[in-house]
């Protein structure tokens, strides 16, 4: 492996992180929001008072209070609220938020009282076709309570920096911030890897010392030959030991997810243009162009060629991404 990687900066990775839409929230009395799916991770940062996430499943409501951090991973539908029962009663994120393209910031005050709750929440843009099955396997929230965060330096200060920060308009603010939520993101899920491991088995994969040199092997070198027989090797375990702990904590076979992780990069690289496709089965790893084919047929459901030209069709015309002036500006 390349000197200085490790497996989660490999997991995050391929999201490729292209943008943050943040926001403030200000609420009083009774209120409530409820939000979608969406291709993108979030985080509700408590700054004063307290509120409740559900998830309309069934499951316990999760209560947060001042300095809790919560983060969901890949943005999992949840409503946050003044108390529980709220569901129904709930507004739409996109009511109140139309608009969360990346880069923009908004402060949004919601309840029936005066308000006496305060949250900072950002929703960190990924390419979907990214995505891990690994890192969708994590879990749906995890949360950090204020009294883990003490001990979290780096990750509290930047939290606490945030509202001053958010605040300023010298030059160069909105990108500080910007990525100040970056690095709270990933701060925060080191965090849950090093203390919060148990809870998840793909925290616990990420965290084991053999399955996690296997996924960094995976992750950073899908390109080289790797078999199930030299990943047990790399983990430092024996084959049936690695296979079977393996599937139990990841969900899949070592083969499979590795297929999966080629695959996802392919992908990756059949959207960028300045690629040629020609010297992309190799780039992942496979030493026949047919048998690369074959594989991403099976995978997608569409031939290498196929992928590219949809992606390029969907891809913004420099025209759409530039419009003429409006004609009447010109007179």
């Amino acid at each position: 492996m390349v000197a200085g990687t490790d497996v989660l900066s490999e997991l995050l990775r391929p999201l490729r992180l292209h943008g943050i839409f943040y926001s403030k929230w200000i609420a009083g009395g009774r209120w409530g929001v409820r939000g979608a799916d969406d291709s993108c991770a979030v985080l509700h940062y408590m700054l004063r008072n307290g509120c409740v996430i559900s998830f309309g499943d069934g499951a316990e409501p999760l209560r947060l209070g001042t300095g809790d951090l919560a983060v969901f991973p890949h943005g999992t539908a949840h409503t946050f609220a003044d108390s529980e029962g709220r569901g129904r009663s709930a507004l739409p994120l996109k009511s109140l938020l139309p608009d969360t393209s990346p880069g923009s910031s908004l402060c949004v005050t919601v309840g029936s009282e005066e308000p006496d709750t305060e949250i900072l929440c950002a929703s960190l843009h990924y390419d979907p076709a990214g995505e891990p099955s690994l890192y969708r396997a994590l879990p749906r929230v995890i949360v950090l309570r204020r009294d883990m965060l003490e001990g979290e330096l780096l990750l509290r200060r930047t939290l606490e920096s945030l509202t001053t920060e958010m605040e300023r308009t010298a030059p160069g603010a909105r990108l500080v911030t910007l990525r100040a939520f970056e690095m709270i993101f990933v701060l925060a899920l080191r965090t849950a890897l090093e203390r919060l491991s148990e809870t998840s088995p793909a925290l616990q994969a990420l965290r084991h010392p053999g399955i996690g040199r296997a996924l960094l092997a995976i992750y950073a070198g899908y390109h080289k030959p790797w078999t199930v027989e030299s990943l047990s090797r790399e983990a430092g375990m024996s084959r049936s030991a690695f296979a079977q702990t393996f599937r139990r904590l990841v969900g899949e076979p070592p083969a499979r997810h590795l297929a999966a992780r080629r695959m996802q990069e392919a992908r990756l690289l059949l959207a960028d243009p300045t690629v040629a496709q020609a010297d992309i089965p190799e780039r992942v790893g496979y030493r026949s162009a047919v048998g690369f084919h074959i594989a991403f047929r099976k995978e997608f459901g569409v031939t290498p060629g196929e992928y590219r030209a949809s992606r390029q069709a969907a891809a913004p015309t420099p025209e759409a991404d530039h419009p003429p002036p409006d004609a009447s500006a010109r007179r």
